[in-house]
């Protein structure tokens, strides 16, 4: 009978896992090409499948991963009907499997449910999203979209002072108008009558025209005046500013309906001829053209229309009519051309990187699909990924082509079948691998150029890891360590990431169906196990390990001397056995058990393993001494030997562990659900193994293209010197590990300035103690500030009248006359003091500093965390 892969899963129903969900039936009949010669159409991975292919195309729709599946398989486990229990998730992840864990049957003969598509943005098209421009900027900034902020402004005038300044500007300015206009402004004239002729003039400075020419010319002479007074007024009076301030920042159609306004009064005002505008436009039209124009009555009314345009266009820029009226019938202004760009680039809905390589055909069903709406961002982000990736063999660009060309979006699926996350609750730009948290506060902290940003989280931050401190209650799993995994899983989805995330029982990681492989530990119905010993047959590797998961956080215990200890009962163990021990038997081995011994020794002496009886007999004679860590170690053990978890960490043939090194060979989402409801020590024990075991692995990589990141929502006791040293050499094989605390107590004394200078990201968040704040402090630095130190010195007047005006205003205002002395200083000054950290952080805020694997970082930067 066919199972579909998923024998000897615990639990009722556990056997029951959906295929992979099927892609939407194309909107026209793709174009296929003729395969080449030799080719088979239904493979397009006919070459070396079983060298590095992440996306091994379409071959089968129910099978992604159909090539050599003996190659590199991290689950070995049962591959036949005799086998009680597999070794999972082999078939089922082969199988597309969306997770380990039971889910609800189909109807026979109906479709498969495929997951909900959740745009980029709400209402946005992928299309538009795909255009969107994403400029390169410092780390931690949401790039999506991204505007520049206007450049600061010095000090910002207030209103009073604005409308008091325009005020004087004004009435000074027509003072000086009515004073020409009556002639009490003495030489008014001199300046025309040195570039006139004279006869135009009566005699004497003050002596007006005595001729047409000369009323002309002083007409003239007083708009050009007229002008200037009105230019000097306005840059004197700020009305520039003024305007932008009370009228433009109102927006529409208040702007409009202002300038509407604002041109009326200005017609009527010249049109009665109180400003100079209609009078010398004519006399100059006349000395050019000759007064004989005027005898057209059509000339006139051309030249009075002229004028009425020319006064009205400055208002209709300034109240911006013409987009108002765009806005009205329902169109919009046209976009500039950018001039910079060339007129050959195709915008990134088209596909440029496969029109560039030859494949037409392809690209035009990538684009069909993209404007039709049938493929997400997800979508994009995988083909995009397989494509790089093809394009470093080129005997696979033909073959994921003709994958595209046949299924379209649903090219190169994720082995679990699903094209998205069955629910987001964070912004994703999958594109850029970002996931906006927060936004940073308006606050003096935080630079001009980072206020009111958005704040996001990339792989690029990730793989510096991250440390994140604050109380319960703060938000750290909601806000911060759930958009974490989120943006991981959807990166797993598009073939660059792998994701462990660990938490506890009902921790809000993220839904059953957005994982791969879901372990719960002590629950009857989970379908994987932990492997204690890492998947690794070396028994000094797994000691190594396991000691450091046992004894790690034992100060007083070396955790070399454990391993030395465990590697001297495992070698000989997995000798005789062929597998390393169970909980119980290794249990009984620290504890010296003679029956466990005697057992062990028969089995080795009949087996002729001679090295290893020696090993036993050294751990003989080592038993009981003074520092001897086995008694540790078999407390240790007795902390998973618990009736809870009877039937997990099995080793045997029965065995069905989750290995970890499949991480980093897959796109894995995996999730590991710890029992910290009466099991507490037992929680923080795996934890602290799983590190140990994920930075053990990461390190020994050869292929570091995959991304591979440890979330852990709680870390409590989890960090040991050895892990700290590990988190450090993480950021060089292309991993990181996401780390919560609530206080850094919970972390070794010792451990407190490593840990902080081992990550590149850390937060702290609302709530945390000075003690903790005063940690993050030194670890931020310290930053070159400029202070201003005022200090007032009474004024003590010498002459009676000025010690009398001192008393009047004293006696009005109630304070003594001073002076202000202003010292300015450059000082050195912590960016973040632990007072500012314990009591200045609102709720719902945190303290981010960010830095990437290339060496570029942010400073402490104060988030409201919407995430």
């Amino acid at each position: 009978m066919d199972d579909d892969g998923t024998r000897g899963v615990r639990g009722p129903g556990a056997d029951r896992a959906p295929g992979p969900a099927a892609p939407p039936p194309p909107a026209h009949p793709p174009r296929v090409p003729h395969p080449a010669a030799g080719t088979d159409p239904a493979d397009p991975y006919p070459a070396d499948r079983n060298q590095a292919d992440p996306y091994p195309g379409d071959r089968n729709q129910a099978d992604p991963y159909p090539g050599d599946r003996n190659q590199a398989d991290p689950y070995p486990a049962h591959r036949n009907q005799a086998d009680r229990h597999p070794g999972p998730p082999a078939e089922q992840w082969r199988a597309g499997s969306a997770s380990a864990q039971p889910v609800e049957p189909r109807q026979a003969g109906s479709a498969p449910a495929a997951p909900p598509v959740e745009q980029p943005a709400s209402g946005a098209p992928v299309d538009a999203w795909l255009r969107t421009p994403r400029p390169q900027q410092e780390p931690g900034v949401w790039r999506y979209g991204y505007t520049p902020p206007p450049p600061e402004e010095s000090e910002r005038v207030s209103d009073r002072s604005l409308l008091v300044g325009a005020l004087i500007a004004l009435l000074s300015a027509l003072l000086l108008w009515s004073l020409w206009r009556n002639g009490y402004l003495p030489y008014r004239l001199v300046p025309l009558k040195l570039f006139t002729p004279g006869e135009w003039w009566n005699p004497g400075t003050s002596g007006g025209p005595r001729t047409i020419e000369g009323s002309d010319a002083l007409t003239v002479y007083e708009a050009i005046l007229f002008g200037l007074l009105a230019y000097g007024c306005g840059r004197i009076g700020n009305f520039s500013e003024l305007f932008r301030r009370h009228v433009a920042e109102r927006g529409q159609p208040f702007l409009a309906v202002a300038a509407a306004g604002a041109a009326g009064l200005t017609q009527l005002l010249v049109w009665k001829e109180t400003l100079p505008v209609v009078r010398p436009v004519l006399v100059l039209v006349a000395s050019v053209a000759g007064g004989e124009i005027y005898q057209s009555q059509t000339v006139v009314n051309v030249i009075y229309g002229l004028i009425a345009a020319a006064v009205l266009w400055p208002f209709a820029r300034l109240g911006r009519w013409r987009e108002l009226i765009a806005a009205r019938r329902g169109g919009s202004a046209p976009a500039p051309a950018d001039p910079s760009a060339p007129a050959t680039t195709t915008s990134a809905d088209q596909w440029p990187e496969l029109r560039a390589a030859g494949w037409t055909d392809a690209a035009d069903t990538l684009t069909a699909e993209v404007r039709t709406g049938r493929m997400n961002d997800v979508d994009v982000a995988r083909l995009r990924h397989a494509w790089r990736l093809a394009t470093r063999r080129p005997d696979r660009l033909g073959p994921l082509a003709e994958s595209v060309l046949r299924t379209g979006g649903a090219a190169a699926l994720h082995p679990s079948g699903h094209r998205d996350l069955p629910r987001r609750t964070a912004r994703h730009d999958v594109l850029t691998g970002q996931v906006r948290i927060g936004r940073c506060a308006d606050d003096p902290h935080n630079p001009y150029v980072r206020r009111g940003t958005g704040l996001a989280l990339d792989p690029a931050l990730l793989g510096t890891s991250l440390l994140a401190v604050g109380p319960p209650g703060a938000g750290k799993s909601a806000r911060l360590v759930r958009p974490a995994v989120e943006a991981l899983a959807l990166r797993a989805l598009a073939g660059q990431a792998a994701v462990l995330a660990v938490g506890g029982a009902g921790e809000p990681l993220g839904p059953d169906d957005a994982f791969d492989v879901v372990v719960r530990v002590g629950h009857p119905g989970s379908a994987h196990d932990i492997d204690l010993y890492g998947g690794t047959t070396d028994p000094d590797e797994a000691a190594a390990v396991l000691a450091e998961g046992l004894v790690g956080d034992v100060g007083s215990l070396d955790s070399r001397r454990a391993a030395t200890v465990l590697a001297q009962l495992l070698g000989p163990y997995r000798a005789a056995h062929g597998h390393f021990p169970s909980v119980p038997e290794l249990r009984e081995l620290l504890d010296g058990t003679p029956a466990a011994f005697a057992g062990l020794r028969a089995s080795l002496e009949a087996a002729g393993h001679h090295a290893m009886l020696r090993e036993l007999d050294a751990r003989s004679r080592q038993a009981g001494g003074p520092g001897d860590p086995a008694p540790a170690l078999a407390d240790r053990v007795a902390l998973l030997d618990r009736p809870t978890f009877a039937g997990f960490f099995a080793t045997g043939p029965d065995a069905r562990p989750f290995e970890l090194r499949a991480l980093g060979q897959y796109p894995l989402r995996v999730r590991v659900d710890l029992p910290e409801r009466g099991h507490a020590e037992a929680a923080r024990l795996l934890t602290r193994l799983l590190l140990a075991q994920f930075t053990a692995i990461t390190a020994a990589r050869t292929d570091t293209s995959l991304f591979v990141c440890l979330v852990l929502d709680d870390a409590t006791h989890a960090v040991t010197a050895e892990t700290v040293r590990g988190i450090r050499r993480l950021r060089s094989v292309n991993a990181g590990a996401v780390l919560a605390l609530r206080t850094v107590d919970d972390v070794p004394e010792a451990l407190h300035t490593p840990l902080l200078g081992a990550v590149g990201c850390t937060a702290a968040f609302s709530g945390i103690t000075t003690w903790d704040g005063k940690r993050f402090a030194e670890a931020w630095g310290k930053e070159w500030v400029e202070t201003r130190e005022v200090a007032q010195h009474t004024v003590f007047a010498d002459q009676p009248f000025t010690r009398a005006l001192h008393a009047l205003r004293k006696l009005v205002t109630g304070k003594a006359v001073t002076t202000d002395a202003v010292t300015v200083r450059q000082v050195e000054k912590e960016r973040w003091s632990a007072s500012e950290l314990a009591y200045a952080v609102p709720s719902g805020h945190a303290v981010i500093r960010l830095a990437n694997v290339d060496g570029e970082h942010a400073p402490p930067l104060l988030v409201h965390l919407d995430g």
